[in-house]
């Protein structure tokens, strides 16, 4: 009963320390990250798309998924301790990353201003560790109904 418990608080600093680092990459996303349109969506009337490096964005966009699906995949590890599901969630991070990049790129050079709430979600997807908020839920379930 000890080490159980003793095993839980460790997981448990595990998950604080690594939803901290989620929470700092998000706290000084300014200074990190280049992303021109973390202010203009702040902006309610911004109608013209801010002045973009499109290469500088994308590695960027690129290095914060990054960044974010390898925290998020250890948070999965440390809660179900189970390496086929983070592979099988590694997958489907690709995945995702490769439908949301490309929807992103054909947004921005293929449709104007009046389609930027689409692009913001898009955005959003791609900058906010989002999936884990739907992961750990439905791995949770599915561990739940395997054991019925």
């Amino acid at each position: 009963m000890l080490q159980k418990l003793l095993d839980n608080k460790v997981r448990i600093v595990q998950l604080v320390f690594l939803i901290g680092l989620l929470i700092l990459i998000r706290a000084f996303e300014n200074e990190l990250f280049y992303d021109p349109f973390l202010n203009y969506f702040k902006e309610e009337r911004a109608s013209v798309y801010p002045e973009i490096n499109v290469v500088k964005l994308f590695l960027n966009l690129v290095l914060r998924y990054f960044l974010n699906t390898i925290i998020s995949l250890i948070i999965l590890f440390v809660v179900f301790k189970d390496v086929v599901l983070v592979q099988f969630s590694a997958i489907l991070y690709s995945l995702l990353f490769v439908l949301l990049i490309v929807s992103f790129y054909i947004y921005l050079n293929h449709f104007d201003e009046s389609h930027k709430m689409i692009l913001f979600y898009i955005r959003r997807f791609l900058i906010q560790p989002i999936f884990i908020l739907l992961f750990i839920p439905g791995f949770y379930f599915q561990k739940l109904s395997q054991k019925k």
